[in-house]
């Protein structure tokens, strides 16, 4: 993958009420070390990095403010100097300042990850790519459950995973994994 001078890097949603097994069955059991190195190696760079949280807005929410499972995972949240921008929909870009932060600090490139693939990762892809932004999303570093479709057919989660990594390879930007992203960054720093 190729990382440009100005690529920033976005943690979605990595909370602990996704823990809960009321979601029910997930893929990727490695999602968070990916992620945590990913995390690691990036702010070895220095480049510029934001975590979001979702607060949801619904009084049974796991992930209401307030409640255990609002809080960030261990290991996931914001370092001195870090901002963390909190949004209570799919998408970072709304009801946010992520948009105009990110053209503050001159970004054209977005890697992306967190939870979950399907929902607020996507989104926030597709909003990226459809504001101009050269888009990554790290596979391996996301991870989503097991979804019902309206006819009744269950579709596993990594069925859920792969299919809208499909997605947005084909319209919106690159899917690469952890692994592509740490050679970029030390490439760079070469």
């Amino acid at each position: 993958m190729e990382l440009h001078d100005r690529a920033a890097l976005i943690s979605i949603d990595v909370q602990q009420g996704f823990d809960d097994p009321s979601w029910g069955p997930r893929n990727n059991p490695h999602m968070e070390a990916h992620a945590l190195e990913l995390l690691a190696a990036w702010r070895r760079s220095g480049r510029p990095l934001v975590i979001v949280r979702h607060d949801s807005s619904s009084p049974t929410s796991l992930l209401r403010p307030g409640q255990p499972g609002n809080a960030l995972k261990p290991g996931f949240e914001p370092l001195a100097g870090e901002p963390l921008l909190t949004k209570t929909v799919n998408s970072a870009f709304i009801g946010t300042d992520l948009e105009a932060r990110l053209h503050a600090a001159g970004v054209r490139q977005v890697v992306l990850f967190g939870i979950a693939t399907d929902m607020c990762v996507s989104t926030t892809a597709r909003m990226a790519a459809n504001l101009g932004f050269d888009l990554a999303v790290v596979a391996d570093a996301c991870h989503t459950w097991a979804q019902r479709a309206p006819d009744g057919t269950l579709f596993d989660a990594d069925t859920m995973h792969r299919v809208h990594l499909a997605t947005l390879a084909t319209e919106f930007g690159r899917v690469v994994d952890t692994a592509d992203v740490l050679r970029a960054l030390a490439a760079r720093a070469a």
